[in-house]
């Protein structure tokens, strides 16, 4: 039997799965691959890109270049500048990532899903009340980054950050397998609170980056600082970002989560739907009617 069929067998059972990518020391883990990831001796460059070709779906057809320093150069690649095209209509707002879709809909009184029958509250996400004022009756959407994919993130509309808050927390894995098993999931792992406001009329959304076992790092392009696991804060910052939809925003350092927060009034697109596919810049919800 092939090698790598026999591996993806293990890997998706669910109990030995769960125990592999969970049942470890997940931050020091998580530690050690950011470390061995930015190695940039060649032998080892090459050796570990050749085991993730292995034993995934990886293509790098669409990357900018194809020559890597490390294997963390290979996995916060860019792409070539015609492999994403951005939806331009004014009542779109875009994906920010490339993903694949979670549990999505309508907020209910503050209550989102992060898997059926596994429901969470924003303010234990968000750790803001104004926050989940702004979002008890409005609409989410959970994008999951797979390793192989593209890893960075971009602005899903024209619009301003106004403040980023750093949560520090676990690194679970964030695969379906795990969403269905550990309660409050998001609610544990480290994570950034972005705060955006839409131009030209101010409506807010909110991205929030969940990092994960062998992430827990963001780059965020206009701040001075990376946030992971050693990051002692501030833990709110203020700041005034302007960005134009689709303009990078930052990445991960792997694969990982945003959960998407609009207020009462956006709906969601045709299409998004759980375990669908979505590219950036492709619609993933529409503005009320009067904003546009």
């Amino acid at each position: 039997m092939n090698l790598r069929r026999v591996i993806a067998g293990i890997v998706e059972n669910e109990d030995i799965n769960f125990l592999l990518t969970n049942r470890i020391p997940r931050q020091a883990l998580t530690r050690f691959m950011g470390w061995f990831s930015k190695i940039e001796q060649p032998w080892v460059r090459n050796a570990s890109i050749a085991v993730w070709r292995l034993f995934s779906d990886l293509d790098l057809s669409e990357a900018k270049h194809q020559h890597f320093k490390s294997l963390h150069d290979c996995f916060i690649r860019e792409l070539k500048s015609d492999a994403r095209t951005v939806d331009q209509d004014p009542s779109i707002l875009v994906s920010p990532c490339d993903a694949i879709v979670g549990m999505s809909g309508s907020i209910q009184d503050g209550q989102v899903l992060q898997a059926k029958g596994f429901p969470y509250a924003l303010m234990d996400l968000l750790v803001d009340h104004s926050l989940v004022e702004q979002y008890r009756h409005g609409t989410y959407v959970t994008l999951r980054l797979t390793s192989t994919m593209y890893h960075r993130f971009h602005a899903p509309y024209d619009g301003t950050v106004k403040q980023v808050d750093y949560v520090s927390g676990d690194t679970w894995n964030v695969n379906p397998i795990a969403l269905k098993r550990v309660e409050k999931l998001f609610c544990k792992n480290e994570r950034a609170v972005i705060q955006m406001e839409l131009a030209p009329d101010g409506q807010p959304i909110t991205l929030v980056p969940v990092a994960a076992v062998l992430v827990a790092s963001i780059r965020l392009h206009f701040l001075d600082v990376l946030l992971h696991l050693k990051y002692r804060g501030p833990n709110k910052i203020r700041c005034h970002a302007s960005f134009k939809k689709g303009q990078e925003m930052g990445w991960f350092e792997h694969g990982s989560t945003i959960i998407v927060f609009a207020p009462s009034g956006f709906a969601l697109c045709d299409g998004i739907v759980n375990g669908s596919l979505i590219k950036m810049g492709q619609p993933l919800l529409t503005l009320p009617r009067d904003t546009n």
